[in-house]
């Protein structure tokens, strides 16, 4: 007992030691808790990843062959880490022979995909400017149309994933983020995703996945990381000292659309089987007695086009992706623009909401579908766009809506949570 008491003696007597000691061993133990989970969570993702690989093939079959594009830059040069750490082993334990092409500067991908050879899927392993340089890439190829048929799976290393909570449970734990990414590409389920097509005057075309946004709340939110030492106030005051320098911040742009588009059924995943033997040879002499008669050639209608004049704080050309699984009649895009009437006090709020989650808008903001767009910006005008959350210069472009163009993978709990938000 004399002993316990002098222990408790002495830590009091030693206060500031004592509570410096007490601090360190209890941050030291958090850390280490959180290395255990991460480690548990890939030690179950691995388990999961090996009964993929203990499956039996057939003999003429050969292992499935992966690309996968590594932007190591992402992640504040921790993305290379993160992938070897807890996607490449589950890759490897689930037999996937794989490729990685690390990018070594801003737009390579776009490059590499150019050079890239047929494969079974393609994986991107960065954030949204690593996959928008991919797609892009991609669809700027001249056999596009054959290559924009492989799977392409997402995983989410980047500080800007906008694209991970259409896919994939997203949570605090980066770890558990990209297992979790990694064993839907092993499971195979895929699900269609919209592209925007972007092209201006003299580039060649920019793809999305996600939109093109112009306006204040964007040029604000790209200012918002020089007031972190205002800690939890930074984005408020980031957009109250922007009203000091200019206010208000309305933009005229003239819009142009086209109506959306019926959309057609789903194709089958799997081709139909082969009639048998007979039934070939019936049809092809009754095609030969009694050939079909020959359609006549389509004649293309000229575009119909709805010319708008718009005085906004925010324009989104946004697609559908956010629910990718949603059923809808039209295939379409959503042209969204903020109103130009906020007092200084309501631009404050939506642009606090609007760093969160840029697709939120408020109640009497315009919005309207269209297959097409394109933006007529005023002279003298400068600024940025944000495509896929990567800046590009503000000049006049027109998008075009690419339905269901690319197929991505998804895990199965994601598809079903999300079909019931329908």
């Amino acid at each position: 007992m004399a002993r316990v008491v002098k222990v408790f003696r002495t830590l009091r007597n030693h206060w500031k030691k004592s509570t410096f000691a007490a601090c360190v061993l209890s941050y030291g133990s958090y850390w280490l808790y959180g290395k255990h989970c991460d480690s548990v969570l890939r030690t179950e993702a691995c388990l999961l990843a090996r009964e993929f690989g203990r499956q039996q093939i057939a003999p003429q079959e050969r292992l499935r062959k992966a690309t996968v594009i590594l932007n190591p830059a992402a992640c504040n040069g921790k993305a290379n880490n993160l992938f070897e750490k807890n996607a490449a082993p589950i890759l490897h334990l689930a037999g996937v022979e794989i490729t990685v092409v690390k990018t070594d500067y801003e737009g390579q991908a776009k490059k590499l995909m150019e050079f890239m050879e047929q494969t079974d899927m393609l994986i991107v392993a960065g954030g949204d400017g690593t996959l928008q340089e991919a797609i892009t890439g991609l669809l700027r190829r001249p056999d596009q149309d054959t290559f924009s048929n492989t799977p392409i799976g997402f995983i989410p290393l980047g500080s800007h994933n906008s694209l991970s909570p259409s896919l994939h449970f997203l949570t605090d734990n980066k770890v558990k983020d990209i297992t979790s990414a990694t064993l839907s590409i092993l499971k195979g389920e895929t699900v269609p995703l919209d592209v925007l097509q972007i092209k201006g005057e003299k580039d060649q075309p920019v793809f999305a996945l996600m939109g093109l946004r112009w306006g204040a709340f964007r040029d604000v939110a790209a200012t918002v990381s020089k007031y972190w030492y205002l800690g939890p106030l930074k984005t408020n005051a980031a957009h109250w000292f922007s009203t000091l320098k200019e206010w208000p911040v309305v933009r005229e742009v003239t819009v142009s659309l086209l109506a959306p588009n019926l959309r057609p059924p789903d194709l089958p995943l799997q081709k139909p089987p082969r009639p048998n033997l007979l039934n070939r040879i019936f049809r092809r002499l009754r095609n030969y007695w009694d050939p079909p008669a020959e359609e006549p050639p389509k004649v293309e209608e000229p575009e119909n086009w709805e010319e708008k004049q718009l005085s906004t704080l925010e324009l989104f050309i946004q697609t559908h992706n956010k629910n990718p699984v949603e059923r809808r009649i039209d295939d379409s895009m959503m042209v969204c623009a903020e109103p130009g009437d906020l007092t200084v006090g309501e631009f404050i709020t939506a642009g606090s909401k609007k760093v969160e989650d840029p697709t939120v808008f408020s109640a009497n903001s315009t919005k309207v579908e269209a297959s097409a767009c394109q933006l007529q910006l005023p002279e003298g005008v400068s600024g940025f766009y944000n495509i896929d959350n990567e800046e590009y210069e503000a000049m006049p472009v027109e998008i075009r809506l690419l339905p269901r163009k690319l197929r991505f993978f998804i895990s199965g709990e994601r598809r079903e949570q999300l079909s019931q938000m329908q």
